[in-house]
């Protein structure tokens, strides 16, 4: 029976990412994102809302990105899956959970104006106001029967065809579909 581990939200960062480096060079960013789900209840036609924070990790160079342009308020678009880990807390002894989403694709959402701080979008002007950043693949774990060899690369995207040449005047370069 297969499986799916995967995560999609659209939030808001809680605070700035809190940026770690390894000594091998790795970066981690750590951010708390909050979504809020907003209805009319329909028995007191109250407006109601609820927010939920969801803590993400980025490592790599998705960090590196997260830590140099998201901020306080920032609209980001994660998808990434779960992951729990288990600690044991020094005071108490205690064995601890934390349920996290490590993130393998980043979007950042929004305006450029910041008062003078990048606030969504990355490098250049692409995506008018929203930049896309996806997270190396990692390797699958070991499994108990051999695989075969992934495909070596992916062949580069074909560029893109110019837009067809229309007349400069007349009825011909009338695209629309109205009826009348």
């Amino acid at each position: 029976m297969a499986s799916v581990n995967k995560v999609i939200i659209v939030g808001n960062l809680g605070k700035d990412p809190e940026m770690r480096t390894f000594p091998s060079g790795d970066q981690v960013a750590n951010v708390t994102i909050a979504t809020t789900d907003r209805w009319r209840d329909k028995n007191t036609g109250e407006n109601r809302e609820v927010t939920e924070w969801h803590r993400v990790t980025f490592n790599g160079r998705l960090a590196e990105i997260a830590g140099q342009y998201l901020r306080k308020g920032s609209q980001v678009y994660v998808e990434g899956s779960l992951r729990t880990r288990k600690w044991t807390d020094q005071a108490t002894g205690q064995e601890r959970y934390a349920t996290e989403i490590r993130a393998d694709t980043m979007q950042m959402l929004g305006s450029r104006q910041g008062g003078g701080q990048p606030q969504g979008g990355g490098y250049g002007d692409e995506g008018y106001g929203e930049s896309s950043y996806e997270a190396p693949r990692r390797a699958p774990a070991p499994a108990a029967a051999p695989r075969q060899a992934p495909p070596a690369s992916r062949p580069a995207p074909a560029p893109m065809a110019p837009p067809p040449q229309r007349a400069a005047s007349g009825f011909d370069d009338m695209d629309d579909d109205i009826p009348f």
